[in-house]
């Protein structure tokens, strides 16, 4: 299966609700399984004008969108595969409405959809120990506000991205810039013994104490990478303040502002893409297997 999705390709592969249910039913249970009702094991069958199948032993139905984002909604499941290949397929976010022109619904529907979708990138992702060489780095995130930029300015979110070179990126928000909140954050998301590259903020200083080896580039002097001769280690953040070059510019041309109670599904939503970048096909699949 080629890993791009194009428009063309999604209606050929999903031209109806029944075959987005289908494709439900296969991914969450398969057509042939043990019947939970019987214990024996069984092929099902689709119900006419029903978002169910039937066990061929004892007649019991299964409800495949029961327990997911799409139970209870009365929008079509051709219309919610849509919004999910739109959120795949993006670069820069789906904003609630862009999914409203693009499905038709209401901006009430479309904000609701979009929300679940960008929970289920995050339970998608999963957790797993970042490992080998990490790059930290923190960032402040939010609306327009007059004053101070950066560290320190007001009215921001903080959010802390810790990238595995050639790996995954996780990112998640942070109260404050303390060692010790730093700490917590990488003893809970890095392996120990790993290679940690970060700026000179001092509050990264704990790291050597924590079996990490630690390299610092000093953006201060526009030092923005150095070699370690002893080590044969380079280090530098580029890769994870490239991320938050994408995710701030993302904000402010889609979403314009995003609040900090929301903050945490939009890092999820966009750390889902970088894990699984230029996989479309595959991101996809794996948002159904979530379910």
């Amino acid at each position: 299966m080629p890993s791009k999705l194009t428009v063309r390709q999604f209606f050929a592969r999903f031209p109806d609700d029944d075959a987005c249910l289908h494709h439900i039913m296969e991914v969450r249970f398969g057509l042939r399984h043990d019947c939970s009702a019987c214990g024996v094991e069984a092929t099902f069958h689709k119900l006419a004008n029903r978002k169910a199948y039937c066990c061929s032993q004892c007649g019991a139905h299964l409800y495949p969108c029961a327990g997911t984002i799409f139970q209870d909604s009365r929008t079509p499941l051709q219309l919610w595969f849509y919004a999910i290949y739109l959120f795949v397929t993006t670069r820069h976010g789906v904003s609630g409405k862009e999914l409203q022109r693009s499905l038709g619904v209401t901006y009430k529907t479309a904000w609701r959809m979009g929300d679940q979708i960008r929970k289920l990138m995050q339970q998608a992702d999963g957790f797993e120990m970042l490992q080998g060489h990490i790059e930290l780095d923190e960032a402040y995130v939010g609306g327009h506000r007059p004053g101070k930029r950066g560290r320190g300015a007001a009215g921001k979110t903080i959010v802390m991205g810790l990238k595995q070179r050639d790996g995954r990126i996780r990112a998640e928000i942070i109260g404050d810039i303390k060692r010790a909140t730093l700490r917590e954050v990488v003893l809970r998301n890095v392996e120990p013994g790993s290679v940690v590259s970060t700026d000179e903020l001092m509050s990264y200083g704990l790291l050597e104490g924590d079996g990490f080896t630690h390299g610092k580039v000093k953006h201060g002097a526009k030092q923005y990478a150095y070699h370690d001769e002893d080590s044969g280690i380079t280090h530098h953040v580029n890769n994870v303040e490239s991320f938050w070059r994408l995710f701030k510019k993302s904000i402010a041309s889609t979403h314009i502002h995003v609040s900090q109670k929301h903050m945490g599904k939009y890092l999820s939503e966009f750390s889902f893409r970088s894990n699984h970048r230029a996989k479309e096909n595959a991101m996809f699949d794996l948002l159904i297997g979530a379910l």
